[in-house]
């Protein structure tokens, strides 16, 4: 439960960040929470090996009403946030740290047997792919249809297909 509250107060922050002062119900209610509490309960539930059954249960559950496909074993910290969980797709594999934000279609995958890791304080934009062994590092942010295929350093924005550091395609550019 403590977990599950870290996430909706984390997710409140982002709303008065982008001036939106919003309480703790209006943020219960919006999107994506429904499917960032099925995954708290699924996560709790496969941590437990009595409880497999009930996480497969949340795990359907997810991808029934949100459309939202997440691997039993993945693995998030505290702050977790899922905006918009439609599309979304996650490898079971896929561990990440702290305060990660995912907009709607990310997918997060394996290839090979091996997936991504993700650092602290990260934000997905909508329809992001990250595949692979690649780790993406604190404070980075990964635009909108970006496809990662490499790792991302701290602090970096990647954006592109495949996804290259803001600053590098600016400077190519100008």
């Amino acid at each position: 439960m403590n977990r599950i509250l870290t996430d909706l107060r984390y997710k409140q922050q982002i709303f008065a960040q982008d001036g939106a002062s919003a309480s703790l119900l209006k943020i219960f209610l919006s999107d994506g929470t429904s499917a960032n509490i099925l995954y708290r309960c699924m996560q709790w539930s496969a941590a437990r090996r009595w409880a497999m059954p009930l996480a497969l249960i949340f795990q359907y559950l997810n991808k029934l009403l949100n459309q939202c496909v997440i691997g039993l074993k993945a693995d998030f910290g505290d702050a977790f946030v899922l905006m918009h969980p439609v599309g979304v797709v996650i490898n079971s594999k896929v561990r990440g740290r702290e305060r990660i934000v995912l907009e709607s279609g990310v997918v997060i995958g394996d290839e090979k047997g091996r997936s991504p890791e993700l650092g602290s304080d990260i934000f997905v934009g909508a329809g992001a792919k990250i595949i692979g062994a690649v780790s993406i590092g604190d404070g980075a942010k990964v635009g909108a249809n970006a496809v990662v295929v490499k790792p991302v350093d701290a602090g970096q924005t990647v954006v592109g297909i495949p996804a290259k550091p803001l600053d590098a395609r600016s400077a190519k550019d100008a």
